[in-house]
């Protein structure tokens, strides 16, 4: 029970406020002995309702000991006014893309038709889902074999195809640890 006590009134009478947020909330630390090693702790007092979302990220840093030193006062002036600035830019550029929407500078520049879009028909083609698809499969087969013909040379088409030199299957024949490497 003493132990407890002295515990208890260690708490309060070793600890060091280290600083204060914008919000009003107060940061401590303690230094305390545990098994021979001395470790620092850190926690908030909450001004006001406990609302953890109040606590600015330098300080959740520092409570979580990603940060050696608390945040200064100064930093956190600098910080919040960074994040004021970068506010008012996101704002601007939200009154920008709509005032272009407005002009309809955007919808012109994307139907200028300079970039061809990817060709949905070859992929659609691939998979037959009735015998509606079949059909514009059958047809869809001759206008490519069409095109073909008409990009590529005759040179190419007479060319033979090589032999490939990958192993193929042997099926039920094969017996596990008996393949050699082609030689």
């Amino acid at each position: 029970m003493s132990k407890i006590f002295s515990r208890i009134a260690g708490f309060f009478s070793s600890r060091t406020l280290v600083g204060m947020d914008k919000a009003g909330n107060r940061y401590f630390t303690r230094k305390e002995e545990i098994d021979g090693i001395v470790k620092e702790k850190r926690w908030v007092v909450f001004k006001g309702e406990q609302e953890p979302t109040s606590v600015p990220v330098e300080w959740i840093c520092w409570l979580n000991g990603q940060r050696k030193i608390a945040p200064t006062p100064e930093e956190m002036a600098e910080l919040e006014a960074r994040r004021e600035r970068i506010k008012l830019n996101v704002a601007r550029l939200k009154e920008e893309e709509e005032k272009k929407l407005k002009e309809g500078s955007i919808r012109k520049s994307m139907s200028s038709g300079k970039v061809g879009g990817p060709d949905l028909g070859s992929f659609i083609r691939q998979f037959p889902s009735s015998a509606e698809g079949d059909k514009v499969e059958e047809t869809s087969d001759k206008t490519d074999s069409l095109r073909q013909t008409k990009e590529r040379p005759k040179e190419e088409e007479e060319k033979p195809v090589p032999e490939s030199t990958e192993p193929t299957g042997s099926g039920a024949s094969f017996r596990p640890g008996t393949w050699q490497p082609p030689t």
